[in-house]
């Protein structure tokens, strides 16, 4: 496994480990403003990876699917990063303090079509940075793979669509 691979799970746990800490300061401590910091530093971990990413293919190396995931995984962090501490907080909020908390209570068609926007957002996000690497590097063959993972991620985009639009076609009917 490559060293931007091995960057990528680095940054996840490191996205996690900031997630917790900031949830158990804000909480178990009473510090809110501190935890809510300690939460804030996902885009830090993004531009680290961005950082180790394009200075590995500045480099010269060759780029791999790694290095397209990579750009896959910051502009998901942005584009997902607060509906996901917001879920860590609800869900910490209910597991360890035992909170009763409001649940999301809007048709399955609605929370679908959301979350396909924000993939369609990570998407646009992903491809710039994709894109911006494929032509500061300027070289097809060195970068193809990264061509490669917006070919294939435009067609997960397009099954996470048909998959939103047939929750709203075709609504699951109540019990």
């Amino acid at each position: 496994m490559n060293g931007i691979a091995w960057g990528i799970i680095v940054c996840e746990i490191m996205f996690w480990v900031f997630i917790l800490a900031g949830l158990i300061v804000r909480y178990g401590w009473g510090r809110k403003r501190l935890g809510l910091r300690l939460m804030a530093m996902s885009p830090v971990i993004d531009l680290v990876l961005l950082v180790l990413t394009v200075y590995d293919l500045r480099q010269g190396t060759e780029a791999t699917w790694a290095h397209g995931v990579a750009a896959i995984y910051i502009a998901a962090s942005l584009a997902f990063g607060k509906s996901l501490i917001a879920w860590a907080d609800q869900t910490y909020q209910r597991f360890v303090l035992r909170k009763d908390v409001a649940r999301d209570v809007r048709p399955k068609a609605q929370r679908k079509r959301e979350g396909f926007f924000r993939h369609l957002t990570a998407f646009v996000i992903g491809s710039v940075l994709l894109a911006g690497m494929i032509f500061w590097i300027a070289d097809f063959k060195q970068t193809e793979a990264l061509l490669q993972t917006v070919q294939i991620w435009f067609l997960v985009l397009l099954v996470d669509g048909l998959i939103a639009v047939s929750y709203t076609i075709f609504p699951k009917r109540a019990d």
